[in-house]
C-alpha cells in the first residue's frame, strides 16, 4: 500500500502551497488520509462518532498548525502522530469497559444463524482487540485494518522496522490468547 510513501512529495507540494495562502490546497490531503484515519480511530475507539470527530480533529489541528509541519518527514507520519495523540487522551479521558457499538453489524449473507455467527465473531474479536493495551491495538489496527507495509508502520510510529514487527508479533499473540480457540491471525 505505497499510496502513503509515493505521496510525500505531492503531500510537500500540497502543504506548501497551503502556506502559500491556497487554502483548496489542503482538500487533496483530506481526501486522501480521511478514510485511514477514520478507521484507525474508528478502531481504536469504537464509536463512529467519536472516530468522525477524532479524524476530522486531526485535519483541523493539522491545518492550524500546518506552518510547524517539517516536510523532511512524511505528512502521514505528523498527521497521523495527531489523531493518536487526541485518540489515546480520549481513551484517557473515557470510562473504562464503555460498552461496545454493535449497532452497525449488518446481517450477513446467509442465514439467521450466519447472521448470527459473524455478528458473534466481529463482536468477540472487537472485544479482544479493545482488551489489548493501546500500543498493541495500535500494531494490530495499522497493519490489519489500516492495511499499512511494515515501512509505513515504522514512519508512523516513529519506530524503526524491526520494532513495528517485533511488536506486531506480540500483539497477535496476544490477540489470539485473547481470542481463545478463534484467535488466528
Amino acid at each position: 500500500m505505497g499510496l502513503y510513501l509515493s505521496a510525500d512529495e505531492n503531500d510537500a507540494e500540497l502543504v506548501r502551497r497551503c502556506l502559500a495562502g491556497d487554502g483548496e490546497a489542503f482538500r487533496p490531503l483530506v481526501e486522501r488520509y480521511q478514510g485511514v484515519l477514520f478507521n484507525v480511530a474508528y478502531r481504536m475507539v469504537h464509536d463512529r462518532e467519536e472516530a468522525r470527530d477524532l479524524a476530522q480533529g486531526a485535519f483541523v489541528k493539522a491545518y492550524e498548525k500546518l506552518g510547524t509541519y517539517d516536510p523532511a518527514y512524511q505528512f502521514f507520519s505528523w498527521i497521523y502522530r495527531i489523531l493518536v495523540n487526541d485518540t489515546l487522551n480520549l481513551l484517557k479521558r473515557s470510562r473504562p469497559g464503555r460498552p461496545l457499538d454493535d449497532a452497525s453489524d449488518a446481517a450477513a449473507a446467509g442465514g439467521p444463524h450466519e447472521a448470527l455467527e459473524a455478528r458473534e465473531a466481529r463482536r468477540a474479536v472487537r472485544e479482544a482487540l479493545m482488551s489489548l493495551s493501546v500500543a498493541d491495538r495500535e500494531v494490530v489496527v495499522l497493519r490489519h485494518f489500516a492495511d499499512l507495509s511494515y515501512g509505513e508502520m515504522a514512519a508512523a510510529l516513529a519506530i524503526p522496522e524491526k520494532t513495528v514487527k517485533s511488536r506486531l508479533y506480540s500483539a497477535r499473540q496476544r490477540l489470539a490468547g485473547a481470542l481463545g480457540p478463534r484467535g488466528s491471525l
